[in-house]
């Protein structure tokens, strides 16, 4: 077979467990970094992370030989071990269970950066319940709510 030619970027996004809010602004900036570092570790690129002190957005550009749910489940458990790790004080900090990911094209990836860079004026007409709920039903996703937050 010859060359293949791939360019794979998706949008995550992710609460913590219950949507309690851990990520203060504090420890956002490293945490973002972490993240960032595993995701290269794992031979993507990591465009940008941002989020709220309830849920991160990740726009990252994948290889294809690494399966999405590998990457997030990498992700997840190793940045929430790194806070365990870093601050004593945060022992009950989880992600929720799940995440959304979405495909993102090319030509729409200055729209997705400009929505993740600004989630701080986007959450004050906007509740991140709805935002998410949302991501969910423009992308034809059905979800179970009673279950979304575990």
């Amino acid at each position: 077979m010859g060359q293949s030619f791939t360019n794979l970027l998706y949008h995550f996004v992710f609460s913590t467990k219950g949507r309690e809010p851990w990520l203060d602004e504090a420890l956002r900036p490293a945490l973002f970094a972490q993240m960032g570092a595993i995701i290269k570790k794992e031979g993507g690129i990591a465009l940008l992370i941002s989020g709220m002190p309830d849920h991160v957005h990740i726009l990252a550009k994948l290889r294809p030989d690494h399966r999405v749910s590998e990457i997030m489940s990498d992700v997840k458990s190793r940045s929430s071990g790194w806070v365990h790790r870093t601050y004593a004080d945060r022992q009950d900090f989880f992600w929720q269970t799940g995440y959304g990911a979405f495909t993102v094209s090319q030509s729409q990836i200055e729209v997705v950066r400009h929505y993740i860079a600004n989630q701080e004026k986007h959450h004050r007409e906007m509740p991140f319940e709805r935002e998410y709920l949302g991501l969910f039903r423009k992308h034809g996703i059905e979800v179970d709510e009673q279950t979304l937050w575990d």
